[in-house]
C-alpha cells in the first residue's frame, strides 16, 4: 500500500513539473524547434559552400569522403588521386558558377510549376530551403553515396534526407509533360537526319519515299534491390535452376526511351522487369494519332520491337546485299540512343543501382533523372558517358503488321536501287 502512495505522489510531482516547465504544447515545441534547426542548417551549409573553392559537386564529395570510407566500397575510379579528380572535374563537371546556375535553374523550374509540393512542409522535421533541397538531391543522384554519408555532410537525420530526396523527385516528376514532350510543328521536321548516310549526298531520296528519322526507340535496364518476399525461391519450384542463373525480373526496371538526333528524350516509359512488352503501347498510339509522325518521317528500333508503318526495324536474318544495306542504314542511328543512355547514367550515377525495393519510388527516381537529363541539355551542359553494350538474350523478330512489312520492303528496295544506280 505504501508503494502505491509513493507512486501516486511521484506521478503528481511529474505532472506539476511538466505544467511548470512545458507551458507550450508538444506541437508548438516541435514547430519552434523545427524553425530554429532549419535556420541553423541553412546558415551553416551556405557558409560551407561559399567558403570553399571548386565545383559544388566536388566540394560535397570531399565533405563526405571520410565517413564514406567506412560505409561504402568505393570503385577503382573513385580511388584515384585528388589531382586526377580535379583534372576530370575540369573536363567533365560544371564550373562553380555553372553549378550554381544549374541549382538556380532547377529551383526556378520547380517554383514556377503548379506543384502541390511548393508550399508543403513536414511538421516536426527540419527542412532545407528549395535551393538547398535541389543541391542535396543532385548530390544523391549524381554520386552513388549513401544516405548516411550525405546526412553527415548536410547535418540532417538519415530519415530526413530520405524524405527530402523523394519529395524532390515527386516535385520534378510533375514536370514530365513539360520536359519530355513529343516534337510537333516545325520542331518535328527541323534538321532531321536522313535514314541512310551510306549513299553519300544522294538527292531526291525523300521524294522517292525514303524517310528521315524522327527518333530512335530502345530501352535499358536499371538494377534495383529485389523486393522483400521475392528474394528466396523454393527449392521445389521446377524453374529454380534457371532462376539461380538468371536475375529475378523484379530486380530491375525497364526504361523505354525515344531520343532525337541531339540525344534529347522525347518519350519515356518505365515498367517492371517482368513486363516483356516492347513499345506496343507507343506503336498503337502512333497509329491512333497519325499527326505525331509528320509525313516522310519514321522511328528506328532494334530487333525485337514491333515493325509498323511508323517504326522501322532491321531484318532478323540476312537478305543478301539489299537487306544488309537496309540493316546497316538503320544501325547507323542506334548509337544515338546508346550515347543518350550512357550520358544519362554518367550524369546520374545512382542509376547504376537503385538500392530500394519499392517499385513506385524507384520509378520516381528514374523519371527524375530522365527529366533532368533534358533540363541539363537545355542549359547546354553535356556529358560524354562511355557506351556499354548491355548483356541480354538474343531477341527474335518483334510483332510486324502488314503495313510495316510492306514499308520495310519498299525502303530496302529504294536504297538498293539508289546504290546500284550510283555505282553504275
Amino acid at each position: 500500500m505504501d508503494n502505491n502512495y509513493v507512486e501516486s505522489a511521484g506521478r503528481a510531482v511529474l505532472e506539476m513539473m511538466q505544467r511548470e516547465w512545458e507551458p507550450l504544447s508538444q506541437d508548438e515545441l516541435e514547430q519552434r524547434l523545427d524553425r530554429a534547426v532549419e535556420e541553423i542548417l541553412e546558415a551553416d551549409l551556405l557558409a560551407k559552400v561559399q567558403d570553399q573553392p571548386g565545383p559544388i559537386y566536388l566540394q560535397l564529395s570531399q565533405l563526405v569522403e571520410e565517413p564514406q570510407q567506412q560505409n561504402q566500397i568505393r570503385s577503382t575510379t573513385e580511388l584515384t588521386t585528388l589531382s586526377h579528380v580535379e583534372e576530370e572535374s575540369e573536363s567533365q563537371q560544371l564550373t562553380d558558377a555553372e553549378e550554381n546556375a544549374a541549382v538556380q535553374y532547377i529551383t526556378d523550374l520547380l517554383q514556377n510549376s503548379n506543384s502541390r509540393y511548393n508550399q508543403s512542409r513536414m511538421a516536426g522535421r527540419a527542412r532545407l530551403s528549395l535551393s538547398h533541397t535541389v543541391l542535396l538531391s543532385l548530390t544523391l543522384l549524381s554520386k552513388r553515396l549513401s544516405y548516411r554519408s550525405v546526412s553527415t555532410s548536410f547535418r540532417l537525420e538519415k530519415g530526413n534526407i530520405h524524405r527530402i530526396f523523394f519529395s524532390f523527385c515527386e516535385r520534378v516528376n510533375t514536370l514530365e509533360d513539360q520536359q519530355i514532350r513529343w516534337p510537333t510543328g516545325i520542331e518535328a521536321v527541323e534538321n532531321l537526319p536522313p535514314l541512310s548516310s551510306l549513299l553519300g549526298k544522294a538527292k531526291g531520296l525523300e521524294e522517292k519515299g525514303v524517310p528521315r528519322v524522327l527518333g530512335v526507340l530502345g530501352h535499358t535496364r536499371i538494377p534495383i534491390r529485389l523486393p522483400i518476399g521475392k528474394q528466396d525461391v523454393e527449392s521445389m519450384v521446377p524453374e529454380v535452376k534457371r532462376m539461380k542463373k538468371e536475375a529475378h525480373p523484379d530486380s530491375w526496371l525497364n526504361l523505354e526511351l525515344v531520343c532525337n538526333h541531339t540525344g534529347r528524350l522525347i518519350h519515356c516509359r518505365i515498367s517492371k522487369g517482368s513486363d516483356l512488352d516492347r513499345a506496343s503501347a507507343l506503336r498503337d498510339k502512333l497509329k491512333q494519332v497519325p499527326e505525331m509522325m509528320p509525313p516522310g518521317t519514321c522511328l528506328v528500333a532494334r530487333v525485337g520491337y514491333p515493325a509498323s508503318a511508323q517504326i522501322l526495324t532491321p531484318y532478323v536474318v540476312g537478305r543478301g546485299p539489299r537487306g544488309n544495306l537496309y540493316n546497316r542504314s538503320l544501325e547507323a542511328h542506334f548509337y544515338l540512343l546508346d550515347q543518350a543512355v550512357a550520358d544519362l547514367k554518367a550524369r546520374f550515377e545512382r542509376l547504376r543501382y537503385l538500392d530500394m525495393g519499392n517499385y513506385e519510388r524507384a520509378k520516381a527516381v528514374v523519371l527524375t533523372a530522365c527529366i533532368l537529363h533534358n533540363v541539363f541539355l537545355d542549359m547546354g551542359e553535356v556529358v560524354n558517358g562511355q557506351v556499354e553494350r548491355e548483356a541480354g538474350t538474343q531477341e527474335g523478330e518483334g510483332e510486324c503488321d502488314e503495313e510495316g512489312v510492306r514499308r520495310r520492303e519498299a525502303i530496302a528496295d529504294l536504297l538498293y536501287k539508289e546504290l546500284d544506280s550510283g555505282s553504275t
